[in-house]
């Protein structure tokens, strides 16, 4: 199977493997509870975005992709853009009941996402076959979270000191901060276009 990959798949197959360090380092992050595997899988995401730029860019510039691109390139973009930001929200604190639910709307929304563009690209593709806007924000963009997350573990507001700190709902626990993870999911499955550069 591999004889079959082409450059580019390799690059999408880089993707992956950040995103999957990185869910791996935010476990290792709750675990041992050093701050350089948070900080491990916080870097992956931004080099996953890389990656993700770069396998798409390299398979036009050669003219070539294989038959499995498409679909390697969205089951890499589940675990980085999905996945690896729904488990780095877990470790620095989203944990409630209630926040779980929220990181598991994420993740679907970003896996809905992906199976409505793999769907309908040929049809939104003009005559040269490109797309030219998305429906819904591209999963990448959660990345966005990842700088937000940056910023509250420079500043401490992480943990039990969690940004904005929690609500208790009856007997769940959900902290406002989860809103951010709702919010890109929604634009996710959301129905405005998105220019695609």
């Amino acid at each position: 199977m591999i004889r079959s990959f082409v450059l580019a798949d390799f690059l999408t197959l880089g993707n992956g493997f950040c995103g999957t360090g990185s869910v791996l380092a935010s476990m290792y992050f709750l675990v041992m509870g050093e701050g350089r595997w948070l900080v491990t899988a916080m870097v992956l995401l931004p080099v996953a975005l890389i990656f993700d730029f770069a396998d798409g860019r390299v398979a036009r510039w050669r003219r070539n992709s294989s038959a499995l691109g498409a679909d390697l390139d969205s089951l890499a973009d589940v675990i980085s853009f999905g996945m690896a930001p729904a488990a780095l929200g877990f470790a620095v604190g989203l944990r409630g009941a209630l926040d779980v639910a929220v990181l598991l709307y994420f993740v679907a929304c970003g896996i809905s996402r992906l199976a409505r563009f793999n769907a309908t690209a040929d049809a939104l593709a003009d005559d040269s076959g490109k797309v030219k806007y998305f429906e819904g924000t591209p999963i990448p963009t959660s990345v966005a979270i990842v700088v937000v997350i940056a910023v509250l573990y420079a500043q401490g507001l992480i943990g039990a000191n969690l940004w904005l700190g929690a609500w208790h709902i009856g007997g769940a626990v959900l902290h406002p901060f989860a809103f951010i993870y709702v919010l890109s999911g929604s634009a996710m499955i959301s129905t405005m276009r998105v220019p695609k550069i």
